[in-house]
């Protein structure tokens, strides 16, 4: 019975790699930087999300220690019992006031933030809006919840129009990526938002890849749209903080009520130990780099520009993002396997993405920028890129 199970197991695997969906792991000898050294070779790096750079920070790395010395290493128990640290409690009130919001609630990482969040608030009988291309953490809390999954096409407002008024639902959640992860564009937040208020529905932004990198000195995806009402009661916002602010860990910003209402019901907080304190004192630092580090953000702007001027006439085309996530579309699973391969052998890391992380025929290049990247190192991928599609067959 075991034997044949493990050659079930076996045989998946093998279908996997004859259709190209294969994933192994890269392990890394140092620090996240835009060059890393993988078994003694050093590669440029276009697959990570540290878009400011913050994550090798000397800064950072001097807070680490500091709070090592305060608080120690682990932090021993939820928050809920011991484990809730003068850190924590310093981060959750900076990170509120940084983005403009009454309270926010740390998590350990933004799957388990979502996760928490929607089965606190939604049941049967309610109902969850969610756009096609979401993170599967949103898909997964939805069905968690129990609540009605209804999804409506990718940013498809006149639809998600007629669901929302269709709906007899007691709670209406809307749910949507702020910058969706594997297209790199930015959802229409501010008319979300007025059909959210329109519909007494609530909105769940998940910024995880917009906190610190848009809006004004980094504030995120809500402060990037001039008109929209980040004061509304509807909004619950969700941010991590391993992407751009180079740490660990996930937040949720929201009305009194309802962070109290996540304290109190949210099982993914309530049932976890707390993340080490250490982390928190660091992200302090964090967030005053963010805040006050516009070159970072700039360099970010000026390498995007760069990179869709040199690819303009590849025959594998970007899709349209202003973000530091840059999707090459190549079609096939096998061929975007391939272009990967040839740019390693080169000395140059871009992930391939395939099904079911993005829809069928549209096997990407996932392509990352970082403020630690110069225009030489763009330019050294876009000439291979080149290169690469003018011999391919």
């Amino acid at each position: 019975m075991y034997a044949d199970f493990i050659e079930q197991l076996r045989e998946q695997q093998l279908v996997r790699k004859k259709e190209g969906l294969f994933r192994s792991r890269m392990v890394l000898n140092g620090p996240q930087e835009a060059h890393v050294s993988i078994d003694g070779q050093t590669f440029l790096a276009f697959c990570s999300n540290d878009y400011l750079g913050l994550a090798n920070h000397s800064a950072l790395i001097e807070s680490v220690a500091d709070g090592v010395r305060r608080y120690g290493v682990g932090a021993g128990a939820s928050h809920l019992i011991s484990g809730h640290s003068m850190a924590h409690h310093k981060l959750e009130e900076a990170l509120a006031r940084f983005i403009g919001f009454p309270r926010a609630l740390l998590f350990s990482t933004g799957y388990m933030a979502n996760i928490g969040v929607v089965t606190a608030l939604l049941g049967r009988g309610d109902a969850i809006f969610a756009d096609k291309l979401n993170h599967a953490s949103l898909n997964e809390a939805a069905l968690l919840s129990r609540a009605k999954l209804i999804r409506y096409p990718h940013a498809d407002l006149s639809v998600l129009k007629k669901r929302l008024a269709a709906s007899k639902a007691k709670l209406k959640l809307v749910m949507t990526d702020a910058v969706f992860s594997m297209d790199g564009d930015v959802a229409p937040v501010d008319e979300l938002l007025a059909l959210c208020e329109e519909h007494n529905a609530l909105l769940l932004l998940d910024d995880a890849h917009g906190f610190g990198v848009l809006g004004k000195q980094g504030r995120g995806s809500l402060s990037a749209f001039e008109h929209c009402n980040i004061q509304s009661p509807n909004i619950i916002y969700m941010a991590t903080l391993g992407k751009a602010a180079g740490v660990f860990g996930a937040f949720v910003a929201a009305q009194p009520e309802v962070i109290e209402t996540f304290i109190q019901h949210a099982r993914s907080y309530i049932y976890t130990t707390a993340t080490p304190a250490l982390l928190s004192h660091a992200l302090l630092k964090s967030l005053e780099l963010i805040e006050q580090e516009e070159w970072r953000r700039e360099q970010l702007r000026k390498l995007i520009t760069q990179l869709k001027n040199e690819l303009q006439s590849l025959r594998w085309q970007l899709l349209p993002s202003d973000t530091p996530i840059q999707p090459l579309i190549v079609g096939k699973n096998e061929v975007a396997v391939q272009i990967s391969k040839a740019l390693y052998e080169q000395g140059v890391l871009v992930p391939a993405i395939r099904p079911p992380t993005v829809p069928e025929g549209m096997a990407r290049l996932r392509i990352s920028l970082s403020a630690l990247h110069s225009e030489e190192d763009v330019k050294r991928l876009t000439t291979m890129l080149r290169d690469l599609a003018m011999n391919w067959e």
